[in-house]
């Protein structure tokens, strides 16, 4: 196993050093090693001394030496660095990141991630790879309200799908104690109060740009009301420890914000306790303990930066370097947490996992690869303008990624039955991939019966059958009449007679395609059910993923044209 480590960590060295012309850097290595290869994210501790004896190792060769090595125990690494190179564009430097990265990826597990957690995640992973580090996942989950239990597994398992290098995973429900001890010694400062106003009359106040009566309580006072605060003896809404600001700052939520605050109810699913740190004082405070150097995350948390920086500068730490990017409309999906639960609850949806959804879930099972999603939002970058996302970019970055390895099959929509007067019995060779002749063929055997998309022969006189012959259609109203029409495509191209996918009648299989705009009803190849969780493309149609077969019946997803 070790030996087997070393060997990656190895390659991946050589392939750190051939993309930067220069030695490669270990946080990098360990990075790109634990985002392609998972299993070995539970020997942490046991990578960083293989690779430094590696990175030591790569370092003392030359340029080509590298190269040609490379080339020769693992070409296609090298062969990925071609591909990267050609699609993909270098994102701006960080300031102050020369001698590597600590970045951190933060969801908050009310649900399974969604394309909008994708753009903050890739971003922060594209810089770990890029400059050596390491990547925290940290689980922000002390708002009980906003906890479901199942989506901490969920949140693990699209990380995973992802390939993001995680090095340290922390739970902030575990950290409660150090919140509560920082917590202490702000007020200690003089930088912090428990308030006890009415919520009402504490938001009049502060609209007012006026202090509360809480705010000049000695220390004493207050670390004493901390306590009792710990100790239970306040409930929701009766107590709350505020951060003291600037009281004319013109946005009033940076006025005394809260710091700390009571749940009562939903009791948290993995900490037995009722006072929990409020999102700026805890990210505050992990940010600064978990060595964070550099923040990106969208620009509506740039309020959330100024709230923060207040408890960066009553303890003199160094804050991180914040970059924030535009927001991201996302067009024809559903985001919400929220509306997704519900829907599910409903019936509307069928789970998580929903084509509608614009959950990772979802979108993977439909057949994009998460490859594409990467390259699709490093695309999109850390700009300040706001944009809306590009299905058409993701579709191409996927299509790119699956064009090469999909079998091509037959799927006939909404069909016709037919029967091709004056046809030969004949046998039609399709090629599984046009692109790879040793993949074999496809063979399909008519004596005339076959199945064609009603909607492809509507108002035709004529059409070609793909790799099996013409046929012309006299229409009876709304029945057709067809015949055979010979074998040569040049009389097709003559007249022409579009190109289409047809089937044997007695060689189909049932096949439910869905897609986004709804079902659709057909028929496809029987050799598709060898295709279970591949994507294959539907000739005509387009590319789909094909989930499962149950009782003779296919059930594929559209992943795009």
């Amino acid at each position: 196993m070790d030996a087997d480590l070393e060997h990656l960590l190895f390659i991946y060295a050589l392939q750190n050093a051939v993309k930067h012309n220069s030695a490669p850097k270990s946080g990098a290595v360990i990075g790109t090693v634990l985002g392609k290869h998972p299993e070995f994210r539970s020997r942490v501790r046991e990578i960083g001394p293989l690779a430094g004896k590696v990175v030591a190792k790569v370092a003392a060769m030359d340029g080509p030496e590298r190269k040609s090595l490379l080339e020769e125990i693992a070409p296609e690494l090298l062969d990925e660095l071609t591909e990267t190179r050609e699609h993909s564009r270098e994102l701006p430097a960080l300031l102050g990141a020369e001698n590597g990265v600590v970045m951190r990826f933060a969801p908050n597990p009310s649900g399974p991630l969604h394309l909008g957690h994708a753009r903050a995640s890739i971003l922060n992973d594209y810089y770990v790879r890029r400059y050596g580090g390491r990547y925290v996942l940290r689980i922000e989950d002390t708002d009980p309200r906003r906890v479901d239990p199942e989506a901490y597994e969920m949140v693990l398992e699209d990380i995973e799908w992802m390939g993001l290098g995680i090095t340290d995973i922390v739970y902030q429900s575990d950290r409660l104690d150090v919140y509560y001890d920082w917590c202490r010694k702000l007020i200690e400062l003089g930088g912090a109060y428990v308030c006890v106003c009415e919520a009402e009359r504490f938001r009049d106040l502060k609209l007012k740009k006026k202090a509360c009566p809480c705010r000049d309580r000695p220390v004493e006072e207050n670390l004493e009301l901390w306590q009792r605060m710990l100790d239970g003896e306040f409930y929701e809404g009766d107590a709350t420890v505020r951060v003291k600001t600037d009281l004319d700052h013109p946005d009033p939520a940076m006025r005394d914000y809260s710091a700390m605050r009571i749940v009562n109810t939903p009791i948290h699913p993995r900490v037995d306790a009722t006072v929990f740190p409020l999102m700026n004082f805890s990210v505050a405070v992990d940010d600064h303990l978990l060595g964070i150097t550099h923040v990106i995350r969208g620009k509506d948390h740039i309020a959330n930066t100024g709230r923060q920086r207040y408890i960066f500068d009553y303890f003199g730490w160094k804050p991180p370097v914040y970059y924030h990017y535009g927001r991201m409309g996302i067009s024809g999906v559903v985001l919400s947490t929220s509306s997704m639960r519900e829907g599910i609850r409903s019936g509307v949806y069928t789970g998580w996992d929903d084509v509608h959804l614009g959950t990772l879930r979802a979108i993977a099972r439909r057949g994009i690869e998460p490859e594409a999603v990467r390259n699709a939002m490093v695309d999109i970058g850390m700009g300040e303008t706001d944009i809306t996302f590009s299905w058409e970019n993701l579709y191409a970055r996927n299509k790119e990624l699956v064009d090469p390895k999909a079998n091509r099959y037959f799927f006939v929509p909404d069909p016709v039955e037919v029967v091709v007067e004056g046809a030969p019995r004949h046998e039609a060779h399709a090629a599984l991939h046009p692109n790879d002749p040793s993949r074999g063929v496809r063979t399909l055997v008519t004596a005339g019966a076959v199945l064609l998309p009603k909607a492809d022969i509507e108002g035709r006189s004529m059409v070609r059958l793909k790799d099996l012959y013409n046929v012309r259609i006299a229409w009876d109203g709304d029945l057709p009449r067809v015949s055979y029409a010979g074998e040569s495509l040049e009389d097709a191209r003559r007249e022409k007679a579009p190109i289409i996918q047809w089937l044997p009648v007695d060689a189909k299989l049932p096949c439910t395609l869905h897609t986004q705009d709804g079902d659709v009803e057909g028929f496809c190849e029987p050799l598709v059910t060898g295709e279970v969780e591949s994507v294959v493309q539907f000739e005509r149609v387009g590319f789909a993923r094909v989930d499962s077969v149950t009782d003779g019946r296919v059930d594929a997803f559209l992943a795009h044209r």
